[in-house]
């Protein structure tokens, strides 16, 4: 596909591409294709052959299992400039772990798994500065994690509006919220009621305030040290 220089620049911010060189970019990019897709459109199901891997331009992806009753687990949702199973990279028989679907129309970057392997296995220094990035995003899933595991709902919603935070900002920050509040419940483990009585509590204490899928924090200082502990 041809690439622009506003996604050039995008995917030198992100830590799967920053460390190739712009031959090894443009390669790559020759082998990938522009997939869009719609709400409710599967990109990839669980279990089957996994032959490519993502970037988000627009839209919303939600990464789900199913139970055997048909009910869904969703364990990431994905918005635009981030990427999503690029886990597939290094697995001997690639299958996609996880179900893949649009929760908004969308578009994304599909790249070739084996095009990437060949840039990594062609040249030691850029595959070594890929799994060193790597690593550092395993680390933050492992915080996720326990997150998740040890950490009452009022922390573990904090920590994702936290999250959404652009770094390095001060003061005054508004955040769009992603996706719908159901699905951000699902995959903060919490029902949607106690993600709406927590929002009320921290917009009733000052900390945000909450229009549609608009999140104010007036003092992110303020909110981090005060948001997060207290009862379910």
């Amino acid at each position: 596909m041809h690439a622009d220089a506003a996604l050039l620049t995008a995917l030198r911010d992100h830590y799967l591409f920053s460390a190739l060189t712009d031959a090894q970019l443009q390669r790559l990019l020759s082998t990938s294709a522009l997939r869009r897709f719609d709400a409710g459109e599967h990109l990839f199901s669980h279990r089957d052959p996994a032959t490519r891997f993502f970037l988000l331009l627009r839209g919303g992806v939600k990464l789900y299992r199913a139970s055997a009753e048909g009910s869904e687990k969703i364990m990431r949702l994905i918005g635009p400039g981030e990427s999503f199973a690029e886990s597939v990279l290094f697995m001997d028989t690639p299958r996609y772990p996880v179900h893949g679907a649009g929760i908004e129309p969308g578009e994304a970057i599909a790249f070739e798994r084996d095009a990437f392997l060949e840039i990594l296995q062609g040249s030691f220094a850029t595959c070594r500065a890929v799994m060193a990035q790597m690593s550092q995003r395993i680390q933050s899933h492992w915080d996720e994690i326990e997150t998740l595991a040890l950490q009452n709902s009022r922390y573990r919603i904090v920590h994702y509006l936290s999250a959404l935070i652009p770094a390095g900002a001060h003061g005054r920050a508004t955040v769009t919220l992603p996706a719908r509040k159901m699905l951000i419940a699902a995959q903060l483990a919490v029902t949607p009621e106690t993600l709406s009585r927590t929002l009320r509590s921290l917009s009733d204490e000052r900390l945000i305030d909450v229009a549609g899928d608009a999140v104010t924090i007036p003092d992110v200082q303020r909110f981090r040290e005060r948001g997060g502990g207290g009862p379910d």
